[in-house]
């Protein structure tokens, strides 16, 4: 089994490419160890090497995110980690473990809803298949008065460039095909 890695924008945070897939359907985050093991054997056996803080998957990648650790240090253990894990034959995800954000945590006003629509097209459409390619994803959480609420994980939680990707990216673009979209604000999952 060959994994290969790609560096992302934030550089605590690597991809990693199994050459299969990792979740057949959405994404999960995992931020603390106890939930990640809770939900999902890889997520867990990935929490116990040492400097990992966080676990992101994706349809065909996983994200690890360090804490201290040089990656030169680091990687040759996560590589093991997800290689024996594929290797095992066993589930990514246990029976009944998530790590998806809980279904009705969106907010907005029921007269905004074709709004909402169309700012959750341009996210699936638009936003969510480049942010994957930098081992993250971006999910729609509210809109209130202008402003556009997103959850931003994986790789794109913690980015120093997440500002910059939400503020002159995606409110840029979300304003350009719905101009009642004044603002765009990271809120932190929980």
């Amino acid at each position: 089994m060959f994994i290969q890695t790609e560096a992302t924008p934030n550089p605590a945070t690597l991809k990693f490419l199994p050459g299969r897939v990792v979740l057949d359907e959405g994404t999960a985050d995992f931020r603390d160890a106890e939930a990640a093991r809770a939900a999902s054997p890889l997520a867990g056996r990935l929490f116990d090497v040492p400097g990992v803080v966080g676990v992101f998957f994706g349809y065909d990648f996983v994200t690890v995110t360090k804490e201290g650790a040089d990656w030169q240090h680091l990687k040759p253990a996560v590589l093991g980690t997800i290689m024996e894990h594929f290797m095992s034959g066993h589930p990514v995800m246990a029976e009944n473990g998530t790590g998806a954000e809980a279904p009705g945590s969106e907010f907005y006003d029921a007269a905004d809803e074709e709004i909402v629509a169309t700012i959750k097209e341009l996210l699936e459409t638009r936003v969510r298949p480049a942010v994957a390619q930098d081992g993250g994803d971006i999910t729609f959480h509210g809109y209130q008065n202008g402003t556009v609420f997103l959850n931003m994980r994986g790789a794109c939680a913690g980015c120093p460039s997440s500002t910059a990707t939400l503020k002159h990216g995606i409110q840029n673009l979300l304003h350009h095909f719905v101009p009642e979209v004044q603002h765009v604000e990271q809120v932190q999952a929980g």
